[in-house]
């Protein structure tokens, strides 16, 4: 979600200019609106339900009487994706089974979810070829060249168009690197909402926003006609590769025309209500990370039930706060943990934070399970579930062999597929994502340095 507000994560590097532009005029984008007051009906976007009462308009979950049956579920296809990244990465010897296969032993960091052993899969051995280091962190989405057009960014723009917002980005913790891991196709990185209370006004609004927004997208509207007429005047008296530039520099302002357009037809869409009660203050102090994970995956899961976004991000950040685990608390920072040098109590300090994260995933993962469309479908089958990091060993700073899980989709789970990355023909994380791409709809002959996917592999 693009929006300037001090609560948000500034993006990472490069195109300070065109980034300060996008982000200020996707400030008009992403406020909060609320609908116009209509009678019961059905809705273009995405056919649910609201109701109309004399304070509010109310949006309906999907109801049975009123599906579609014409168009079953069909269960090789899914209709959202949420990526979630650890920017410390994953103790690898805890996260990945020490077997091949369906019938492996549940490694320690993935205990939380063991009951969901059949709803996701585990992959070792894959990676983009990436470079080292912290400030490498960013392939995870990205691919072999960090900080390039994003997985989770590709896939909204193919079926983020629809809903209410294209994407929305989000972080937990604090770091001192990587700030976001979305980027647009022209390399912009995007700022991430890190208040649960930001992200739940986003979708829940007052009316009284409602207006304020119409009228600064409006207003933005006018202001991009005004300045692209003066840019295309002057690109005529640069040399090519000014010329060049600003073509990219308008790629971006049509990007953003796109999504102003969007959101102004969005308007006459009754924005969802919800009971759902946020707590009385915002946990982002760094050791309260997991209080503030949970809250952002219960959001997250209203966000896709509402039909508000098809497309999220999460971020673990990690820098060095120190933690209390079941009472007890660590001998260091969550960074330092990482540095572990093969130190044993480390290791283990640092795997009780994986685990910690892992708990907050399964609440996720219950969540989905339980909530079925009228054809039966779970929200967790319906949903692409990306979880990874950029980072393969944090103690080395090596980005290779990243560990990877994929849960829901309608796949079928249950299994760890240890990819062998010394054979020549071995598949990149990449392959994996084309994959995933495909159960979205979307059909595409690369992503980064990789060409195939692992549709014999996984399906």
């Amino acid at each position: 979600m693009r929006q300037g507000s001090p609560d948000e994560r500034k993006p990472v590097t490069g195109h300070t200019f065109l980034r300060g532009l996008v982000i200020a005029l996707n400030d008009a984008i992403f406020l909060s609106m609320e609908a116009k007051r209509s009678s019961l009906f059905q809705s273009s976007l995405d056919r649910r339900l609201f109701l109309r009462s004399a304070v509010a308009t109310i949006a309906l979950p999907s109801l049975e009487a009123f599906a579609d049956e014409k168009t079953p579920a069909n269960p090789k296809t899914a209709r959202n994706f949420v990526a979630i990244g650890a920017y410390l990465g994953w103790h690898q010897n805890a996260f990945y089974p020490s077997t091949g296969g369906r019938d492996y032993e549940m490694p320690r960091t993935l205990e939380p979810i063991a009951e969901y052993r059949d709803e996701f899969t585990v992959f070792s051995g894959l990676d983009h070829r990436a470079p080292n280091g912290h400030d490498a962190w960013i392939n995870f989405l990205s691919g072999k060249a960090p900080g390039t057009y994003s997985l989770d960014q590709q896939i909204a723009d193919q079926i983020g168009q629809k809903s209410r917002f294209g994407s929305i980005e989000l972080a937990t913790g604090v770091g001192e690197g990587a700030k976001t891991m979305s980027f647009t196709k022209q390399s912009v990185g995007l700022p991430t909402i890190m208040r649960p209370s930001v992200f739940y006004k986003q979708l829940f609004v007052s009316k009284e926003d409602r207006e304020r927004a119409e009228y600064l997208i409006n207003s933005g509207k006018s202001s991009l006609d005004s300045v692209l007429d003066d840019a295309k005047r002057f690109q005529a008296s640069l040399p090519k590769r000014d010329r060049e530039k600003l073509d990219e520099y308008f790629d971006a302002f049509r990007d953003v025309e796109k999504r102003m357009d969007r959101q102004l037809a969005t308007l006459d869409e009754p924005v969802p209500e919800t009971g759902y009660q946020l707590p009385s203050y915002d946990p982002i102090t760094p050791n309260l990370q997991m209080e503030a994970g949970n809250i952002m995956y219960d959001l997250m899961v209203l966000a896709l039930e509402s039909g508000s976004t098809r497309v999220l991000s999460l971020f673990l950040d990690g820098l060095g706060q120190v933690f209390a685990i079941d009472g007890e608390i660590l001998k260091a920072g969550y960074h330092a943990l990482s540095h572990h040098g093969n130190d044993p109590q480390m290791i283990e300090d640092l795997v009780s934070i994986d685990r910690a994260h892992m708990h907050c995933f399964a609440n996720f993962l219950k969540q989905l399970s339980g909530k079925k469309n009228p054809a039966g479908k779970t929200l967790l089958d319906d949903t692409v579930i990306l979880l990874g990091t950029g980072m393969g060993d944090a103690s080395r700073h090596s980005n290779a062999n990243l560990p990877t899980l994929v849960a829901g989709g309608g796949f079928n789970h249950g299994q760890h597929l240890a990819i062998d990355a010394a054979k020549p023909d071995a598949p990149l994380l990449g392959d994996l994502y084309l994959t995933l791409m495909e159960r979205l709809g979307i059909e595409q002959e690369n992503f980064s340095n990789a060409s195939r996917n692992l549709n014999q592999m996984f399906s």
